[in-house]
């Protein structure tokens, strides 16, 4: 979707007169126009498992940590794509090792997934958060600003 709201964006005559033929782009943009930055995520499809359970298996899936579910802080839950799906997403907060590694994550390619790890520094979290040349869901700014209020001030100062 993100992409082809950049080739909307780009290139607007390719979606007129759409009822004439498929829209075709003869100089594509490159892909990466649709890479956005997200929290790491799933959807809620096995009842027999709790949201703890399945944000669990996620973070190893997506990101390769082995997390118990003692180890989530459940923040809040809150409305996304209120004008299309109406989604309900419970946000989750846990602190990592390099222990807790078990791999690199990147997600399931055969679920259409290809995702890269971003860390990103505690210093630069909030210069990230409002730098609109990262395209970014919502979810990451409000995750960045809830860590700035709630762990930051409580961490040792270097």
């Amino acid at each position: 979707a993100v992409y082809m709201c950049e080739v909307e964006r780009h290139h607007p005559e390719v979606f007129q007169n759409q009822d004439k033929k498929s829209p075709c782009l003869e100089d594509p943009l490159p892909a990466v126009v649709g890479v956005t930055y997200e929290l790491c995520a799933g959807i809620v499809d096995k009842p027999n498992l709790s949201l703890e359970e399945i944000a669990c298996e996620e973070i190893l899936e997506e990101c390769g940590y082995r997390v118990s579910v003692t180890d989530l802080r459940r923040i809040t839950s809150y409305r996304s794509g209120v004008g299309v799906t109406g989604s309900r997403q419970t946000l989750f907060y846990a602190e990592v090792t390099d222990q807790m590694r078990t791999s690199g994550g990147g997600g399931q390619p055969e679920e259409g997934e290809l995702i890269e790890v971003v860390e990103i520094p505690l210093e630069e979290s909030m210069k990230f958060a409002y730098d609109e040349t990262f395209p970014k869901t919502m979810g990451v700014i409000f995750s960045f600003m809830w860590f700035q209020n709630n762990i930051a001030p409580n961490l040792p100062k270097k």
